[in-house]
């Protein structure tokens, strides 16, 4: 067995730690935002597009973080983060490295993958389904 092979059997516990990475990162994100921790302040409630951004982070990376709607939370979520790119940073420079939107590219990019590829291992979701599919089965 090549390295690739024993390498490409670890992948949906891989991407599983992924996803809850970067939940929490993006969780904490809409925290901070939201609530002033972690060292900033709070946005005021309502402001545009600040706290709407937090509220998106807070409960999408929560969802991502656990499993849950993974993939339905991962797509609002990149866009979220596309659009604070194009709005935010773009104009500052055309590099994320020049303009200070590394974050939001990253985070981007890194969303559209679980968009794609899904939740992996450890997810609550995966759960519920072998939990419906066990019951299912009993009941026969």
């Amino acid at each position: 067995m090549g390295v690739t092979d024993r390498l490409d059997r670890h992948q949906p516990l891989i991407l599983g730690l992924f996803r809850i990475v970067i939940g929490l990162l993006f969780t904490s994100e809409g925290a901070a935002t939201l609530f002033g921790v972690l060292d900033r302040d709070a946005t005021p409630a309502g402001d545009w597009p600040f706290w709407y951004a937090g509220v998106i982070e807070l409960v999408c990376g929560m969802l991502i973080l656990l499993g849950v709607l993974t993939r339905a939370a991962a797509f609002l979520s990149s866009g979220a983060m596309a659009f604070a790119y194009f709005t935010e940073h773009q104009p500052d420079g055309l590099f994320p490295l020049q303009n200070g939107g590394l974050s939001p590219a990253l985070f981007c990019w890194g969303f559209l993958l679980l968009v794609f590829f899904g939740p992996g291992a450890l997810a609550l979701s995966n759960l519920v389904r072998r939990d419906a599919a066990a019951a299912s089965g009993v009941r026969g």
